[in-house]
């Protein structure tokens, strides 16, 4: 009987184990924590945003995006969903493609995935931390490193799965957090704490657009949060990396234009001469927002309307949509999602995801050179490549 040990019992992990006992290969899952899929327990909020009916080469970033082609195409949302159907797994896909479980609960994606697999015989070995891969390549025919990586370090995140492919000679893609916070150089952000509001968020690095997203924005002492944040954060923390200048600019009402508000903030200063200006603000933005906004401009909070003229009213109108901070860094793997870097993908089959420089040893998932936007493409590709390695595996 083939035997099959796989390292790592996540997403990729998982899924790889179940196709390769449904093939009646004898398989071992070595997982360092006292329980499988920590990740998949805390995704999506909880709620577990477990893949997306629209995907592409597009939504995936890494040296060689396009690596992920074949992976997609053997097994997308279409197989994804058949697989989910024969396990019990109902999904609910929202109008904008993101997919969850009907549960609308993690921890029952991640408990049923794990009964599949013990119901087709994959033993599991928890509180396991392996450290010698080449003594499992002589006990197993074939061996699976689906450990992911820095990210989420609180629930075991590391970097072991690089370590396992240098010493096979792999080369590695330097890592950096995505999906993550953001850290701003600023006196004013902390004022802001806690309060969340909806706008639009543009990336700039070394003074050049690089993107836009629209959605929630949280302010923290250190910085920003929110999903507009989140869905800029992978390039933001690769320019980074790379020592580039950073900035956002954040637009707190992105249905307005510059002339429409300040043509308000002008109308109300004149028909609400004992307003102050910050009277005037609050009824765009947020109080703290709204204080901060004018504490960096440096207008005193109690200046009376009366004495806001057209050139202050666009002054401030300017600020409103296009209010610039300077990008001093991440909030670290801990606080990520996931990561991008990893496993150079041009040693990898992309058929199989099996290692070009060691026979019968794959790599799938997270731990790869691969990281997806925000909305279920990182667990897609978890599945995809994890059904890659076990259709190989298999049928080799």
């Amino acid at each position: 009987m083939l035997k099959v040990a796989i390292i790592g019992g996540g997403a990729s992990g998982l899924l790889c184990a179940i196709f390769c006992a449904k093939f009646e290969a004898h398989v071992e899952i070595y997982e360092q924590n006292n329980k499988c899929a920590k990740k998949i327990l805390v995704s999506g909020n909880g709620r577990c945003n477990i893949t997306n009916r629209n995907l592409s080469q597009s939504d995936f970033f890494g040296a060689n995006p396009s690596f992920v082609n074949d992976a997609l195409k053997n097994f997308g949302f279409k197989e994804f969903e058949k697989f989910a159907l024969e396990i019990g797994l109902l999904l609910d896909v929202k109008e904008d493609g993101r997919v969850y479980p009907l549960s609308n609960e993690a921890k029952s994606v991640a408990k049923l995935l794990q009964v599949v697999a013990e119901n087709l015989g994959v033993v599991f070995h928890m509180d396991m931390k392996i450290t010698d891969v080449k003594k499992l390549l002589q006990t197993h025919d074939k061996v699976v490193i689906a450990t992911g990586s820095e990210a989420a370090s609180h629930l075991g995140g590391n970097s072991d799965g690089q370590s396992f492919a240098k010493e096979f000679g792999h080369s590695i893609i330097p890592t950096y957090p995505s999906l993550v916070q953001l850290h701003l150089n600023s006196k004013i952000v902390h004022k802001m704490s806690g309060t969340k509001t909806d706008g639009k968020v543009t990336l700039l690095v070394n003074n050049k657009k690089e993107s836009a997203c629209r959605g929630d924005i949280l302010f923290t002492d250190y910085g920003v949060s929110g999903f507009a944040v989140l869905d800029i954060s992978q390039r933001a923390s690769e320019a980074l990396m790379g020592s580039k200048q950073v900035e956002i600019s954040i637009n707190l009402l992105p249905n307005m234009n510059a002339q429409q508000l300040s043509e308000h903030i002008s109308k109300i200063a004149k028909s609400m001469p004992k307003f102050s200006v910050l009277d005037i603000l609050i009824g765009l933005t947020p109080l703290k927002i709204a204080a901060s906004l004018l504490d960096d401009l440096k207008i005193p909070h109690l200046r009376l309307a009366k004495e806001i003229d057209t050139k202050a009213a666009k002054r401030i109108a300017n600020q409103i949509l296009n209010w610039k901070f300077e990008v001093s860094d991440t909030h670290g793997f801990r606080h990520a999602e996931v990561s991008g870097g990893g496993v150079n993908t041009n040693e990898i089959n992309p058929k199989t995801m099996e290692s070009l420089k060691q026979k019968n040893l794959y790599f799938c998932g997270e731990v790869l050179d691969i990281v997806g936007r925000r909305g279920g493409y990182n667990f897609a590709f978890a599945w995809a490549s994890g059904y890659s390695a076990a259709k190989s595996i298999t049928s080799s």
